[in-house]
């Protein structure tokens, strides 16, 4: 959420309006909080595929800094075998604790 409120922040031309996928947020201007906006919205659906591009480059320099995780096949999703990483090498600052199972890791009530 706070990756929006920031993005819509630093627009240099203040929007008339704001679409959101499926979050409510509230701004200085309307907003449309659409469920499934991607499927409903061509500039949602161009925002999300130029996220999950960004994504998965960054991804991809992620498992240059940190071998080992396999950031490059799992984009940070939670596989197998990124969480045996995980419990063999530990949590990165790039991991995120709000998340399971590394929220649990963190707690130490993880398995």
């Amino acid at each position: 959420m706070e990756a929006m409120y920031r993005a819509v922040r630093n627009l240099k031309i203040q929007p008339q309006a704001v679409i959101v996928d499926a979050m409510p947020l509230h701004f200085p201007v309307p907003s449309l909080s659409l469920v499934h906006g991607d499927a409903k919205s061509a500039s949602v659906a161009a925002a999300s595929i130029v996220a999950k591009v960004h994504r998965d480059h960054l991804m991809d320099e992620y498992d240059k800094v940190y071998p080992g995780y396999g950031f490059s096949q799992n984009k940070g999703y939670g596989t197998a075998e990124h969480i045996d990483a995980i419990r063999t090498l530990g949590i990165t600052p790039i991991h995120r604790k709000s998340f399971e199972p590394v929220k649990s890791m963190v707690n130490g009530t993880y398995l």
